[in-house]
């Protein structure tokens, strides 16, 4: 797309911006009687289907079909769709082997609008057509497999794709010609590596398994993170605090629930400069990342509020807005 079109694509950004939600929006939800309550509220906001009654999952559904549709719309090419979808890709791949050596089926466990579609991904897993797959994915598909079909260990399974997605992102990010691509992807990466770093320090995970587990990434060391985690927590922190995530060490001190937000907040952050870049990509990628985070967010309320969790609890989760 060349930089007229992008001043196009990104002047009908600017109009659909107005209908993102806001932490004013975010506040009044939190301070809602129920979960019926925020989902009309949303409702009204237009998210679901215009005329139709919807529950959470369908309405989170439906937004997620909108997300993506807006950002085909509005210009978005191939390889940033597929970059984008990464995470997605990788999620139903674990599914799918689950599935194929369990024999179980459980269609709500995969992400649809994702290719390989289910159906295909379970008929190249059942033949074991590893070159069906994206190149990327092969290696961590046929390992993943045969773990699950030697040992049937899920977690393991997990490692290994995760790894997998991780180096596929960092990958993506570092060939990637949109500079959104480049720090929203390795940004994804960094959090994820500290999110397993953390996890694992407080379960007493090994040094082999930090090994195994994170990605390398630029801007934070994945064999400094893999030794300070196998060490303690106490020492994962320190050398947090001397990074350009030393706000992932303070969030950890208040609680998991903060440092959990203090992650999405982190890829917010990241992505909030390009509204101001109107000659690129940037602002209609940002766009769909928003659209992400207020999904969660819309998530998270309302699971919050299904399990009567009070205001207190809930404010403390919900994520910072993109306006």
């Amino acid at each position: 797309m060349g930089d007229l079109n992008y001043v196009y694509a990104v002047a009908r950004v600017r109009v659909k911006e107005k209908s993102l939600l806001t932490n004013a929006d975010v506040a009044q939800m939190c301070g809602m009687r129920d979960a019926d309550a925020v989902l009309a509220y949303l409702t009204d906001k237009g998210w679901g289907k215009p005329g139709e009654r919807m529950g959470t999952e369908q309405m989170l559904a439906a937004e997620e079909e909108k997300a993506l549709a807006a950002l085909k719309e509005l210009g978005a090419g191939k390889e940033v769709l597929e970059d984008l979808s990464l995470p997605k890709m990788y999620h139903n791949l674990k599914a799918g082997i689950k599935a194929t050596c369990t024999g179980t089926e459980n269609p709500l466990a995969f992400y649809q609008n994702v290719e390989p579609s289910e159906k295909s991904l379970t008929r190249i897993l059942a033949a074991k057509d590893w070159k069906a797959l994206p190149e990327h994915m092969r290696p961590a598909a046929e390992r993943a497999m045969e773990v699950m079909l030697r040992t049937h260990d899920g977690q393991m399974c997990d490692i290994i794709i995760d790894r997998a997605c991780l180096d596929a992102m960092a990958a993506a990010g570092e060939k990637s010609p949109h500079e959104i691509l480049r720090t929203y992807l390795q940004e994804q990466v960094a959090v994820a590596n500290i999110r397993t770093a953390v996890r694992g320090a407080r379960v007493g995970k090994s040094l082999v398994f930090f090994k195994e587990a994170l990605a390398p990434v630029k801007g934070l060391s994945a064999n400094r993170l893999a030794v300070t985690a196998a060490e303690s927590v106490e020492a994962l922190l320190g050398y947090l605090s001397g990074t350009a995530y030393a706000g992932a060490a303070e969030a950890i001190a208040v609680s998991p629930s903060a440092f959990e937000r203090w992650c999405d907040d982190k890829i917010m952050e990241s992505i909030r400069p390009q509204r101001r870049n109107a000659f690129s990509i940037g602002p209609v990628v940002a766009y769909y990342l928003a659209r992400q985070n207020e999904i969660r967010t819309a998530r998270i309320l309302l699971t919050a509020k299904a399990n009567g969790f009070p205001e207190s609890a809930i404010r403390n989760r919900v994520r910072e807005m993109y306006v």
